[in-house]
Parts: C-alpha cells; structure tokens; sequence
C-alpha cells in the first residue's frame, strides 16, 4: 500500500510514524527543517547540558511510558533527584516553597489568611450554568478570589503557555480543571471524589505526575524515534500542497510530489495556513465561512474581550464564493490567526559558590505582579545529574511570552544581562556566567485563547469533509511534551481504522 504521509518531525509526528512502522504501516515523514524533535533541543558542551525547550516529560498516561519502552529507552530514563521536588513562586520578591499538602497550605506564608478563607469557602460557591466561555483569570476570581490569581495562576501560566490569564479559555486551555467544576460542582470536591475516576483511566493530573528525562537530554527520544524510522524521514522537505485523488493524497514538496493513502498534519497552525489543500470533488456548499479566515464582526466573551466571530463577513462570503467557483481549493487562512507569542530560552551556568539560593527544586515561576522580566527558572542541573561540570549550577530561564514579547528578540548579551539582573536579586547570584546560550522561538507555543473552540470545530468539519486528512499535535490536543505524545499516539488508531475501512489493510 502506499505511504501514510506524515507532516512534521516534532515528537507528535515521530510517535505517530513509530507506531504506524509497527503496525506494518508504510510512512513517510516530511520535514521542513534540518533537523527533528521541533522545539526539543538538547546540547551537550563542554561538560554543560543545555535544554532549550521543554526540561522534562509529564507521564500523565500510561501511553507515555509505553513509548520510552516501546522505544527502548528505558535504561536511558533519568527520573529527578528526589531533592527536586520543591517547587517556588515569588512573592515579597523571593521565591518561596509552594505547600506540598493541605496542613502546608493552611501554614505557608505565601498565601494570606483571606486567600485560604477562599479556599474553605470554594466548595460551596455555585457552578456555572449559563454556558458562557470563561477566561482561566475569570474563573479563578470567581471560585477563589483575585489573590489566588495575581500570585499564582497568573505564574502557573506563564510556566505552561507563556500566556495571559485574562485571555487564555478555561474550556480549552484548562479542561481538566472546568471538568471538576462541571462534574463535582467544586475543584476542592473533584480533587476528592475524582481519584476514583482517575485511578481508573491510569491518567495522572499534572501537578502529581512523575517527571522523567534522558541521559543525554530530552533530544535522545525524538533522536530515537527518527533512527528507528530511517529514510522515511525527510528533512529539509517542505510540503506546499495537498491534493486528494480517487485512492488517496497527492503530497506536493520542495522536492517534488508523491502519493499516499493518508495525510496526518503534525506541523504547527501558522504553518497549516500556509498549506493548500484541495478535494477531489466540488463541494455543493462552500466550505466557508469557516474555512476562511475570521475576520470583520466581532463578538464579546464572557471576559469582555472582542474575538473574531464565527459568522461570515462580506469578504468573507466573497472568497466563499470565489473557492467554490475554483472547485474544491480549501482556505485554512484561519489558522493564522491563532496566536504564538516568541519566547526565548536563556541557559546560564554559574559556579556553586556564585549562587547563594540552594536551588534544591524544580525550579521558580514569577506573577507579573513581582515585576521581574523573566518569566521563570528552572533549576536545571538539580533536577538530573551530568547537566553542569562538578562544582556548578545549570539555570535555564524564559523572557517574552505574552507577558514581555518585545523582549525575547533582544541580541543575547542583552537577555544575559536582563537575566543575570533578575537572578541577582531572586537566588543571590553574585558572579557572571561561566556559560550561556540563548534560542529565540519566534513563535513558540500556541494560545488556547478564549474562543479557541472555532479553531477545533474547523478541524474537525475539515476531517469530516477531506477523508484520509487527519490533524494532531500541540496546537490541537495540548500543549505539553506528554499531551504532544498522547496525540501521536491517538492519532495512530484513527488512521488505522480509516486504512482499514477503505484498503482492507489489517
């Protein structure tokens, strides 16, 4: 049978491809760039281990650990030092340890006594049951209070997204935490009653999950992957056009065009806006407006931020038209506009004695109330073993995000120096950089912002419409390495039993 083609060598589409391979499934994977793993990027140098984008995997399912197995990697895994498990946010301008467990909470320092009286009121304050689309900031205020937001959901989410609260959706950026409010009526109560359901589905919340890297970094996993498939690997292979034919999809590349029984999009959003897609029959309707970009009205949300509204302007209907006079050319301009703030990753190395904080932990998130530039540090060589030489410390920064995004472009000698700034006065830093490095991300993780469900309703009347094209990765299914994974690998089965229904193929 022909290849399924795979579009994208970031970790979704290497485990997607990984798995196919095993089924006895042909693939092919097409990456634009001169290298795969995406925004994962390990370097090894001169004693030094730097990350550049994500530090750690969350083994939130039982899927993730099957690929580490399934991979062989098993004896690559570096689980964290124990000491690492203490995790900071600033407040008063210093990093202090977050409560581990309830007595902690109702002892810690970090919190006032008006914040934990929200805490002993939550429970019995009234779901919502109008169906309106709340922010993660509207949310919060209204089941805690504005503290629990100001000094530490407004960090957690820079540490996550390098978002904005007040415009990230609860509903898509936060499910799990609306599905406690939905099911339980309470997040204190969910988190009680919910383990049983939890326990059951072998899925583990974030906050709890076991965290895990290699040996040689986070880079050995898509390395791997990418060894194990070989030359179905195609770098510095962009694909411009998708064409679908009477028994598949015509690829069209930098390099060329080839055919294939399917087509799973694993690149990022801003760069499926760029793809042409065309259906091999004329539609009866067109597919916009919502295919076509989503511009002109405007709608309130429940924060009373405008968003585009899903209904067709004039020039909308216009292109509407002017597509279906074409035949069957797909407009994925929407997709433009999901935002991806830049942020850039600043990796530091100090000597011990230069460094007067302990940095026995994972690391420490900031709030924007705090003041400093950065968005957080991870304590990088605390957390796994062989990341700095003996007698130093590895700090990895983030700058930019929604927060300060016109700071993260700035030359590197200038982010050292913002950065070098805020450690100073955070964790005591007295003497400069034995080592640096700095990666912008222009566009680095995408917004789950209110309103963001138009996005996913368009995939999915895509899919409906367009068979054999299937969407996965960081801007459909979460924005975590685990989440990345678990899209792979869910992606998988539906491709399977698409090949099997049209081909026969087992």
């Amino acid at each position: 049978m022909k290849p399924v083609a795979i579009i994208g060598a970031g970790i979704t589409g290497l485990t997607a491809a990984f798995y196919l391979k095993r089924k006895g499934v042909p693939v092919m994977v097409y990456e634009a760039g001169g290298r795969v793993g995406g925004v994962i990027q390990s370097l090894r140098q001169d004693g030094w281990l730097a990350e550049f984008g994500p530090n750690t995997i969350l083994e939130t399912s039982p899927k993730i650990a099957r690929l580490v197995r399934d991979a062989g990697l098993e004896t690559r895994r570096l689980n964290p030092d124990p000491k690492a498990e203490a995790r900071y946010v600033v407040r008063y301008q210093r990093p202090m340890a977050m409560p581990g467990s309830p007595f902690g909470f109702f002892t810690t320092k970090l919190f006032t006594a008006k914040a934990k009286l929200a805490v002993l009121r939550e429970p019995f304050v009234p779901r919502r049951r109008d169906g309106v689309e709340e922010s993660i900031a509207q949310f919060v205020v209204r089941r805690l209070n504005q503290e629990f937001l100001d000094q530490a959901i407004d960090a957690l989410v820079a540490g996550i997204y390098a978002g904005d609260p007040h415009r990230l959706s609860l509903t898509h950026a936060f499910p799990k935490l609306k599905a406690l409010e939905d099911n339980y009526g309470s997040l204190i109560k969910g988190q009680i009653f919910g383990s049983r359901d939890r326990k059951k589905s072998g899925e583990v919340a974030k906050d709890r999950a076991p965290k895990f890297s290699f040996d040689e970094g986070l880079q050995v996993l898509p390395d791997t992957l990418a060894a194990r498939l070989g030359d179905a690997v195609k770098l510095n292979t962009a694909v411009t056009a998708l064409t679908q034919t009477a028994d598949g999809w015509r690829v069209t590349t930098s390099n060329g065009e080839s055919e294939h029984s399917a087509v799973i999009f694993c690149g990022t959003a801003f760069k499926l806006a760029e793809l042409q897609i065309e259906l091999k029959t004329k539609e009866t309707a067109p597919l916009a407006p919502a295919l076509s970009p989503l511009g002109g009205e405007r709608e309130k949300t429940a924060t009373g931020d405008d968003v585009p509204s899903p209904r067709p302007s004039g020039e909308r209907v216009v292109h509407a038209e002017r597509d279906r006079e074409r035949g069957n050319l797909v407009s994925l301009d929407a997709f433009s506009e999901i935002r991806y703030p830049p942020v850039a990753s600043v990796v530091l190395g100090f000597r011990r004695e230069d460094v007067a904080h302990p940095c026995e932990g994972f690391g420490v998130l900031i709030p924007r109330i705090e003041g400093y530039k950065i968005l957080g540090t991870i304590f990088s060589s605390s957390l796994f073993p062989n990341r700095a030489p003996a007698g130093h410390l590895t700090l990895t920064s983030y700058i930019g995000g929604e927060r300060y995004p016109e700071l993260a472009s700035l030359p590197a000698e200038q982010l050292v120096a913002l950065v070098c700034e805020d450690l100073r006065v955070l964790l005591g830093v007295t003497g400069k950089p034995v080592f640096q490095h700095c990666v912008l991300y222009p566009k680095a993780i995408p917004q789950y912002n209110v309103g963001y469900g138009r996005y996913r309703e368009l995939m999915n009347e895509i899919e409906n419409r367009a068979a054999g094209l299937f969407f996965a990765g960081h801007y459909r299914d979460g924005v975590s390495l685990g989440d990345t994974i678990v899209s792979g690998v869910n992606i998988v089965e539906q491709v399977a039993t698409f090949l099997k229904t049209t081909n026969g193929h087992e």
